[in-house]
């Protein structure tokens, strides 16, 4: 089965959207406990992430990290550059990459679940950072014209969005010429599920 391409009824995308749902408005509280894998400070340090910029953000922030990877290594994030990030969860690759683009840049972040954008929106009341929206909104239909973003990031979200080609296609429509598609994500590297509803069953775990 290729999970890329399966076809998902109504109600199989109610149902992924529901334990979505449920899963992360428990980790809006806290990733603690909630993952195989290391989150909070720990998990940041684990991915490499840079030092001096972790230590620009209160613990409180970085406290709701919850990614798989650090998309940052991917490639450099300039002065003055616009940057999306999709799936942004509690923010905090979102006020990273705000730090990095500096006062002259820009910051976008959406989601789908509406507790944790209010965490990311209280984590970036915790800052002194200007240069950042949040948004909710789905990685299948995001917000902004084309060309809007020189980055676009993501950070263990996509594997959990349905419309995988449509996620994939929307990131390049508002990125502008020459911009920079940058995402850690978990891969299955098993036998996907024999079925359906297999599949909808564990979409969220």
């Amino acid at each position: 089965m290729n999970i890329m391409n399966t076809r998902l009824s109504s109600e199989d995308r109610e149902r992924i959207r529901q334990s979505l749902q449920q899963k992360y408005s428990k980790v809006a509280e806290s990733p603690e406990g909630k993952f195989r894998y290391p989150v909070g400070r720990s998990g940041l340090e684990g991915q490499k992430y840079d030092l001096e910029i972790l230590k620009a953000l209160p613990e409180e922030v970085l406290s709701a990290y919850c990614g798989v990877g650090n998309p940052f290594l991917l490639g450099p994030v300039h002065e003055g550059e616009s940057v999306l990030d999709i799936g942004c969860g509690a923010g905090v690759d979102t006020l990273v990459a705000a730090l990095m683009v500096g006062p002259q840049g820009r910051v976008a972040g959406v989601d789908v679940i509406p507790e944790m954008l209010r965490r990311a929106r209280e984590n970036l009341a915790r800052t002194t950072i200007e240069n950042v929206e949040f948004q909710e909104a789905s990685a299948e239909n995001l917000p902004y014209p084309g060309e809007s973003f020189d980055v676009v990031i993501s950070n263990g979200a996509l594997n959990l969005v349905t419309d995988k080609m449509s996620a994939l296609s929307e990131a390049f429509r508002v990125l502008k010429p020459g911009g920079r598609f940058m995402m850690a994500d978990q891969v299955l590297v098993s036998d996907a599920p024999v079925d359906t509803r297999s599949m909808v069953e564990s979409w969220a775990r």
